[in-house]
Protein backbone atom coordinates (compact mmCIF):
# COMPACT_ATOMS: atom_id res chain seq x y z
CA UNK A 1 0.00 0.00 0.00
CA UNK A 2 1.40 3.16 -1.00
CA UNK A 3 2.38 5.76 1.73
CA UNK A 4 0.66 8.91 2.27
CA UNK A 5 2.07 12.46 1.71
CA UNK A 6 2.59 14.40 4.66
CA UNK A 7 1.98 17.26 2.13
CA UNK A 8 4.42 20.60 2.23
CA UNK A 9 6.89 21.26 4.98
CA UNK A 10 9.38 23.15 6.44
CA UNK A 11 13.05 21.16 7.07
CA UNK A 12 16.31 22.24 8.30
CA UNK A 13 19.21 20.94 6.18
CA UNK A 14 21.94 20.78 8.21
CA UNK A 15 25.09 22.82 7.35
CA UNK A 16 28.17 21.00 5.35
CA UNK A 17 31.57 21.01 5.73
CA UNK A 18 34.50 20.00 3.62
CA UNK A 19 37.31 17.31 5.09
CA UNK A 20 39.38 19.81 6.69
CA UNK A 21 36.47 21.27 8.71
CA UNK A 22 35.68 24.27 6.91
CA UNK A 23 31.78 25.52 6.48
CA UNK A 24 31.23 25.24 2.97
CA UNK A 25 27.17 25.53 3.12
CA UNK A 26 25.18 27.06 6.03
CA UNK A 27 21.94 25.32 7.70
CA UNK A 28 19.24 26.57 5.76
CA UNK A 29 15.51 26.02 6.15
CA UNK A 30 13.87 23.90 2.74
CA UNK A 31 10.48 22.69 1.68
CA UNK A 32 10.16 19.42 1.32
CA UNK A 33 6.82 18.72 -0.53
CA UNK A 34 6.46 15.13 -1.71
CA UNK A 35 9.78 14.06 -1.97
CA UNK A 36 10.55 17.35 -3.92
CA UNK A 37 12.77 19.83 -2.14
CA UNK A 38 12.63 23.60 -2.77
CA UNK A 39 14.80 26.17 -1.45
CA UNK A 40 13.74 28.83 0.55
CA UNK A 41 17.52 30.67 0.89
CA UNK A 42 16.55 31.00 4.70
CA UNK A 43 19.25 30.90 7.54
CA UNK A 44 18.32 28.55 10.79
CA UNK A 45 18.15 31.57 12.72
CA UNK A 46 15.39 32.94 10.07
CA UNK A 47 12.14 30.46 11.02
CA UNK A 48 9.91 33.21 10.57
CA UNK A 49 10.54 34.32 7.02
CA UNK A 50 10.89 30.48 6.01
CA UNK A 51 6.99 29.94 7.89
CA UNK A 52 5.90 33.17 5.24
CA UNK A 53 7.72 31.14 2.28
CA UNK A 54 6.20 27.90 3.11
CA UNK A 55 2.43 29.62 3.16
CA UNK A 56 3.44 31.19 0.29
CA UNK A 57 4.10 28.14 -1.44
CA UNK A 58 0.95 26.26 -0.16
CA UNK A 59 -1.08 29.23 -1.38
CA UNK A 60 0.30 29.13 -4.91
CA UNK A 61 -0.44 25.37 -5.01
CA UNK A 62 -3.87 26.34 -4.40
CA UNK A 63 -3.72 29.20 -7.34
CA UNK A 64 -5.62 28.46 -10.69
CA UNK A 65 -3.97 27.05 -13.26
CA UNK A 66 -3.70 29.65 -15.55
CA UNK A 67 -4.59 28.05 -18.78
CA UNK A 68 -7.21 28.19 -21.57
CA UNK A 69 -10.67 26.19 -20.50
CA UNK A 70 -14.30 27.00 -21.44
CA UNK A 71 -16.83 28.73 -18.88
CA UNK A 72 -17.98 25.50 -17.87
CA UNK A 73 -14.76 24.06 -16.34
CA UNK A 74 -13.84 27.45 -14.52
CA UNK A 75 -14.36 28.11 -10.92
CA UNK A 76 -16.02 32.02 -10.01
CA UNK A 77 -13.74 31.51 -7.26
CA UNK A 78 -10.43 30.99 -9.45
CA UNK A 79 -11.35 34.06 -11.79
CA UNK A 80 -12.00 36.36 -8.49
CA UNK A 81 -8.92 35.48 -7.00
CA UNK A 82 -6.58 36.19 -9.89
CA UNK A 83 -8.84 39.65 -10.54
CA UNK A 84 -7.89 40.20 -6.89
CA UNK A 85 -4.45 39.83 -7.31
CA UNK A 86 -4.03 41.90 -10.10
CA UNK A 87 -6.17 44.88 -8.68
CA UNK A 88 -4.22 44.71 -5.52
CA UNK A 89 -0.66 45.21 -7.08
CA UNK A 90 -2.40 48.43 -8.98
CA UNK A 91 -4.03 49.89 -5.77
CA UNK A 92 -0.86 49.45 -3.29
CA UNK A 93 0.96 51.23 -6.27
CA UNK A 94 -1.56 53.77 -6.52
CA UNK A 95 -1.24 54.63 -2.57
CA UNK A 96 1.90 53.70 -1.76
CA UNK A 97 1.25 51.21 0.77
CA UNK A 98 2.50 47.60 1.37
CA UNK A 99 1.02 44.21 2.03
CA UNK A 100 0.32 45.16 5.62
CA UNK A 101 -0.93 48.73 5.77
CA UNK A 102 -3.50 48.29 2.74
CA UNK A 103 -6.27 47.86 5.31
CA UNK A 104 -6.01 51.41 6.33
CA UNK A 105 -6.62 52.98 3.27
CA UNK A 106 -10.83 52.82 2.60
CA UNK A 107 -10.63 52.15 -1.36
CA UNK A 108 -9.07 48.76 -0.91
CA UNK A 109 -11.15 47.91 1.89
CA UNK A 110 -14.10 48.48 0.34
CA UNK A 111 -12.42 46.66 -2.91
CA UNK A 112 -11.87 43.51 -0.89
CA UNK A 113 -15.35 44.04 0.85
CA UNK A 114 -17.14 43.94 -2.58
CA UNK A 115 -14.63 40.74 -3.87
CA UNK A 116 -15.70 38.83 -0.96
CA UNK A 117 -19.19 39.29 -1.08
CA UNK A 118 -19.38 38.07 -4.35
CA UNK A 119 -16.98 35.31 -3.77
CA UNK A 120 -19.76 34.12 -1.23
CA UNK A 121 -22.29 34.39 -3.58
CA UNK A 122 -21.23 32.89 -6.91
CA UNK A 123 -17.22 31.29 -5.48
CA UNK A 124 -19.29 27.80 -5.50
CA UNK A 125 -20.85 28.40 -9.09
CA UNK A 126 -18.73 27.78 -12.78
CA UNK A 127 -18.83 31.22 -14.96
CA UNK A 128 -21.11 29.29 -17.85
CA UNK A 129 -23.67 29.29 -14.84
CA UNK A 130 -23.56 32.80 -14.97
CA UNK A 131 -27.07 34.36 -16.51
CA UNK A 132 -29.27 36.82 -16.39
CA UNK A 133 -31.42 35.05 -13.51
CA UNK A 134 -28.33 34.51 -11.47
CA UNK A 135 -27.75 38.30 -11.42
CA UNK A 136 -31.28 39.03 -10.78
CA UNK A 137 -31.23 36.45 -7.80
CA UNK A 138 -27.60 38.17 -6.56
CA UNK A 139 -29.46 42.08 -6.84
CA UNK A 140 -32.69 40.43 -5.21
CA UNK A 141 -30.33 38.96 -2.62
CA UNK A 142 -28.30 42.08 -2.08
CA UNK A 143 -31.06 44.69 -1.54
CA UNK A 144 -29.46 47.69 -1.71
CA UNK A 145 -29.92 48.23 -6.27
CA UNK A 146 -26.66 50.71 -6.04
CA UNK A 147 -24.72 48.41 -4.01
CA UNK A 148 -25.58 45.46 -6.19
CA UNK A 149 -24.69 47.04 -9.84
CA UNK A 150 -21.29 47.98 -8.19
CA UNK A 151 -20.61 44.50 -7.09
CA UNK A 152 -21.80 43.32 -10.25
CA UNK A 153 -19.51 45.88 -12.57
CA UNK A 154 -16.82 44.21 -10.13
CA UNK A 155 -17.67 40.83 -11.24
CA UNK A 156 -17.69 42.21 -15.07
CA UNK A 157 -14.68 43.40 -14.46
CA UNK A 158 -12.75 40.47 -13.53
CA UNK A 159 -14.72 38.35 -16.22
CA UNK A 160 -13.14 40.90 -19.04
CA UNK A 161 -9.52 40.72 -17.02
CA UNK A 162 -9.46 36.74 -17.06
CA UNK A 163 -10.45 37.27 -21.10
CA UNK A 164 -8.01 39.96 -21.81
CA UNK A 165 -5.59 37.95 -20.08
CA UNK A 166 -6.23 34.76 -22.36
CA UNK A 167 -7.70 32.39 -19.52
CA UNK A 168 -11.12 31.36 -21.17
CA UNK A 169 -12.76 30.96 -23.94
CA UNK A 170 -16.51 31.83 -24.40
CA UNK A 171 -18.42 34.71 -24.00
CA UNK A 172 -20.48 35.64 -20.47
CA UNK A 173 -22.30 38.64 -19.80
CA UNK A 174 -22.83 40.04 -16.98
CA UNK A 175 -27.05 41.46 -16.14
CA UNK A 176 -26.63 45.12 -14.08
CA UNK A 177 -29.50 46.51 -12.49
CA UNK A 178 -30.56 49.79 -13.83
CA UNK A 179 -28.85 53.02 -12.81
CA UNK A 180 -30.69 55.22 -9.81
CA UNK A 181 -31.72 58.57 -10.42
CA UNK A 182 -28.42 60.96 -10.37
CA UNK A 183 -28.98 63.13 -6.60
CA UNK A 184 -29.87 66.62 -7.04
CA UNK A 185 -28.92 67.66 -3.80
CA UNK A 186 -26.83 70.76 -3.44
CA UNK A 187 -25.98 72.94 -1.03
CA UNK A 188 -27.02 76.91 -0.63
CA UNK A 189 -24.53 79.52 -0.25
CA UNK A 190 -25.90 80.18 3.42
CA UNK A 191 -25.89 76.19 3.43
CA UNK A 192 -22.14 76.52 2.49
CA UNK A 193 -21.67 79.25 5.22
CA UNK A 194 -23.31 77.24 8.00
CA UNK A 195 -20.99 74.03 7.26
CA UNK A 196 -17.91 75.76 7.20
CA UNK A 197 -18.44 77.54 9.89
CA UNK A 198 -19.65 74.94 12.22
CA UNK A 199 -16.74 73.06 11.05
CA UNK A 200 -14.32 76.34 11.99
CA UNK A 201 -15.99 76.93 15.74
CA UNK A 202 -16.81 73.52 16.52
CA UNK A 203 -14.93 72.22 20.11
CA UNK A 204 -14.61 68.23 20.96
CA UNK A 205 -16.50 67.46 23.77
CA UNK A 206 -15.53 65.49 26.78
CA UNK A 207 -16.65 64.44 30.20
CA UNK A 208 -15.45 67.12 33.03
CA UNK A 209 -13.74 64.58 34.91
CA UNK A 210 -13.07 60.78 34.77
CA UNK A 211 -15.95 60.04 37.97
CA UNK A 212 -18.90 57.88 36.81
CA UNK A 213 -21.18 60.60 38.01
CA UNK A 214 -19.78 63.23 35.96
CA UNK A 215 -21.84 62.42 32.84
CA UNK A 216 -21.54 66.70 31.62
CA UNK A 217 -19.55 67.12 28.47
CA UNK A 218 -17.44 70.21 28.50
CA UNK A 219 -15.84 71.89 25.29
CA UNK A 220 -12.09 71.22 25.00
CA UNK A 221 -9.11 73.21 23.01
CA UNK A 222 -9.39 70.30 20.26
CA UNK A 223 -11.16 71.80 17.17
CA UNK A 224 -11.36 68.15 15.08
CA UNK A 225 -13.44 69.54 12.09
CA UNK A 226 -10.75 72.63 10.90
CA UNK A 227 -9.62 70.31 7.66
CA UNK A 228 -13.06 69.83 6.74
CA UNK A 229 -13.65 73.64 6.27
CA UNK A 230 -10.71 73.70 4.11
CA UNK A 231 -12.09 70.35 2.76
CA UNK A 232 -15.44 71.95 1.79
CA UNK A 233 -14.04 75.72 0.45
CA UNK A 234 -11.76 73.11 -2.18
CA UNK A 235 -14.58 71.21 -2.79
CA UNK A 236 -17.37 73.93 -3.64
CA UNK A 237 -15.19 76.61 -5.91
CA UNK A 238 -13.43 73.88 -8.12
CA UNK A 239 -15.76 70.84 -7.94
CA UNK A 240 -13.48 68.50 -7.51
CA UNK A 241 -13.66 64.99 -6.33
CA UNK A 242 -13.14 63.86 -3.21
CA UNK A 243 -9.78 61.69 -3.32
CA UNK A 244 -8.25 64.85 -5.65
CA UNK A 245 -8.75 67.02 -2.81
CA UNK A 246 -7.55 64.96 -0.34
CA UNK A 247 -4.34 64.52 -2.68
CA UNK A 248 -3.81 68.39 -3.19
CA UNK A 249 -0.07 69.70 -2.38
CA UNK A 250 1.89 72.65 -2.53
CA UNK A 251 4.32 70.48 -3.36
CA UNK A 252 4.61 68.57 -6.87
CA UNK A 253 5.48 65.15 -6.17
CA UNK A 254 4.49 61.52 -7.12
CA UNK A 255 1.21 60.36 -5.60
CA UNK A 256 -0.16 64.33 -5.09
CA UNK A 257 -2.48 66.66 -7.00
CA UNK A 258 0.16 69.73 -7.30
CA UNK A 259 -0.87 73.06 -6.83
CA UNK A 260 0.87 75.58 -8.08
CA UNK A 261 0.41 78.78 -5.96
CA UNK A 262 2.52 80.69 -8.61
CA UNK A 263 0.32 80.29 -11.76
CA UNK A 264 -2.78 79.41 -9.94
CA UNK A 265 -3.10 76.14 -11.77
CA UNK A 266 -4.86 72.99 -9.92
CA UNK A 267 -3.30 69.61 -11.40
CA UNK A 268 -5.87 67.27 -10.43
CA UNK A 269 -4.61 64.52 -11.78
CA UNK A 270 -1.86 62.55 -9.11
CA UNK A 271 1.62 62.44 -10.49
CA UNK A 272 2.58 59.39 -11.57
CA UNK A 273 -1.32 58.09 -11.91
CA UNK A 274 -3.06 57.19 -15.38
CA UNK A 275 -6.05 58.71 -16.53
CA UNK A 276 -9.07 56.95 -15.98
CA UNK A 277 -12.88 57.41 -17.21
CA UNK A 278 -12.73 60.28 -14.04
CA UNK A 279 -11.53 62.68 -15.69
CA UNK A 280 -9.47 65.05 -13.81
CA UNK A 281 -7.99 67.72 -16.09
CA UNK A 282 -5.57 71.13 -15.35
CA UNK A 283 -7.57 73.99 -14.11
CA UNK A 284 -7.36 77.61 -13.27
CA UNK A 285 -8.16 78.33 -9.76
CA UNK A 286 -10.81 80.93 -8.81
CA UNK A 287 -9.16 83.83 -7.03
CA UNK A 288 -11.24 83.50 -4.17
CA UNK A 289 -9.99 80.15 -3.53
CA UNK A 290 -6.41 81.12 -4.70
CA UNK A 291 -6.40 83.81 -2.24
CA UNK A 292 -7.29 80.93 0.69
CA UNK A 293 -4.50 78.24 -0.81
CA UNK A 294 -1.75 81.03 -0.46
CA UNK A 295 -2.35 82.12 2.84
CA UNK A 296 -2.78 78.27 3.94
CA UNK A 297 0.71 78.08 2.45
CA UNK A 298 1.97 80.47 4.39
CA UNK A 299 0.75 79.94 8.21
CA UNK A 300 2.34 76.39 7.72
CA UNK A 301 4.66 76.61 4.70
CA UNK A 302 6.36 72.87 6.16
CA UNK A 303 2.48 71.12 5.10
CA UNK A 304 2.65 68.53 2.21
CA UNK A 305 -1.27 68.53 1.65
CA UNK A 306 -3.44 71.47 1.97
CA UNK A 307 -6.12 69.34 4.15
CA UNK A 308 -4.09 67.79 6.51
CA UNK A 309 -5.64 66.18 10.26
CA UNK A 310 -2.74 65.79 13.07
CA UNK A 311 -0.52 66.88 10.55
CA UNK A 312 -0.88 63.94 8.00
CA UNK A 313 -2.76 63.96 4.82
CA UNK A 314 -6.96 62.37 5.18
CA UNK A 315 -7.36 59.21 3.05
CA UNK A 316 -11.41 60.05 3.89
CA UNK A 317 -13.43 62.56 5.90
CA UNK A 318 -17.01 60.55 5.34
CA UNK A 319 -16.89 59.88 9.40
CA UNK A 320 -15.87 63.41 9.76
CA UNK A 321 -18.54 65.36 7.19
CA UNK A 322 -21.13 63.31 8.41
CA UNK A 323 -20.87 64.38 11.99
CA UNK A 324 -20.35 68.36 10.67
CA UNK A 325 -23.52 67.95 8.25
CA UNK A 326 -25.34 66.86 12.01
CA UNK A 327 -24.37 69.91 13.65
CA UNK A 328 -24.83 72.48 11.33
CA UNK A 329 -28.52 71.32 11.08
CA UNK A 330 -28.55 70.64 7.41
CA UNK A 331 -30.41 67.05 7.46
CA UNK A 332 -30.01 63.87 5.36
CA UNK A 333 -28.35 63.29 1.79
CA UNK A 334 -25.55 65.16 1.93
CA UNK A 335 -22.14 63.61 1.75
CA UNK A 336 -18.38 64.71 0.15
CA UNK A 337 -19.94 64.09 -2.97
CA UNK A 338 -22.74 66.96 -2.15
CA UNK A 339 -19.57 69.41 -3.10
CA UNK A 340 -19.11 68.58 -6.45
CA UNK A 341 -23.21 68.71 -7.03
CA UNK A 342 -22.79 71.81 -5.44
CA UNK A 343 -20.47 73.08 -7.65
CA UNK A 344 -21.87 72.37 -10.77
CA UNK A 345 -25.15 73.90 -9.56
CA UNK A 346 -23.82 77.11 -9.10
CA UNK A 347 -21.78 77.35 -12.09
CA UNK A 348 -25.59 76.90 -14.08
CA UNK A 349 -27.41 78.96 -11.79
CA UNK A 350 -24.68 81.26 -12.65
CA UNK A 351 -25.33 81.28 -16.49
CA UNK A 352 -21.55 79.54 -17.02
CA UNK A 353 -21.12 78.24 -20.76
CA UNK A 354 -22.15 74.86 -20.22
CA UNK A 355 -18.86 73.40 -23.02
CA UNK A 356 -16.39 75.91 -20.51
CA UNK A 357 -18.36 74.61 -16.94
CA UNK A 358 -18.04 70.51 -18.13
CA UNK A 359 -13.98 71.14 -18.68
CA UNK A 360 -13.71 72.58 -15.63
CA UNK A 361 -15.31 70.27 -13.50
CA UNK A 362 -14.28 67.29 -15.46
CA UNK A 363 -17.26 66.11 -16.75
CA UNK A 364 -18.75 65.19 -20.00
CA UNK A 365 -21.06 67.80 -21.84
CA UNK A 366 -24.15 65.06 -21.34
CA UNK A 367 -24.33 64.21 -18.04
CA UNK A 368 -23.68 68.59 -17.11
CA UNK A 369 -26.92 68.89 -19.06
CA UNK A 370 -28.90 66.02 -17.92
CA UNK A 371 -27.81 66.63 -14.58
CA UNK A 372 -27.89 70.16 -13.65
CA UNK A 373 -28.89 71.92 -16.98
CA UNK A 374 -32.45 72.72 -15.60
CA UNK A 375 -30.44 75.16 -13.13
CA UNK A 376 -29.04 77.29 -15.83
CA UNK A 377 -31.00 80.51 -16.30
CA UNK A 378 -31.28 80.01 -20.40
CA UNK A 379 -33.26 76.53 -19.88
CA UNK A 380 -35.68 75.87 -22.13
CA UNK A 381 -35.89 79.74 -22.75
CA UNK A 382 -36.04 79.55 -26.43
CA UNK A 383 -39.30 76.84 -26.58
CA UNK A 384 -40.93 79.36 -23.73
CA UNK A 385 -40.42 82.01 -25.61
CA UNK A 386 -41.54 80.93 -28.80
CA UNK A 387 -44.72 78.74 -27.53
CA UNK A 388 -45.60 82.42 -25.73
CA UNK A 389 -45.87 83.92 -29.39
CA UNK A 390 -49.12 84.69 -30.42
CA UNK A 391 -49.82 83.12 -34.16
CA UNK A 392 -50.46 84.56 -37.37
CA UNK A 393 -53.60 82.71 -36.97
Amino acid sequence: MPRRSKGARLKLKAARRDRSGKLTHQATWIIRDNGRDVSTGCPADATEVAEQKLRAHIISKRSPKLRVRHIDDIAIADLLSIYLDAQLDKLRERFNVDNECEDTVPDIRKFKKRIERLNDWWGAKMLGELNGEACRSYAKKRGKKGGARRDLEDLRAAIGHHAVEGYHRGSVRVLLPEKGQPRDRWLTRTDAARLIWTCWRYREMQKGSRRSVDRERVPTKRRPLRHLARFILLGIYSGTRAGAIAAASPIAASGRAYVDLERGRYYRLMQGRAKTNKRQPTVPIPLRLLTHLRRWHRINPEAKHFVEYNGKAVSSVKTAFKSAVKLAGLGRGISPQTLRHTAATWLMQRGADPWQAAGYLGMSFEVLLNTYGHHHPDYLSDAVEKIGKRGSS
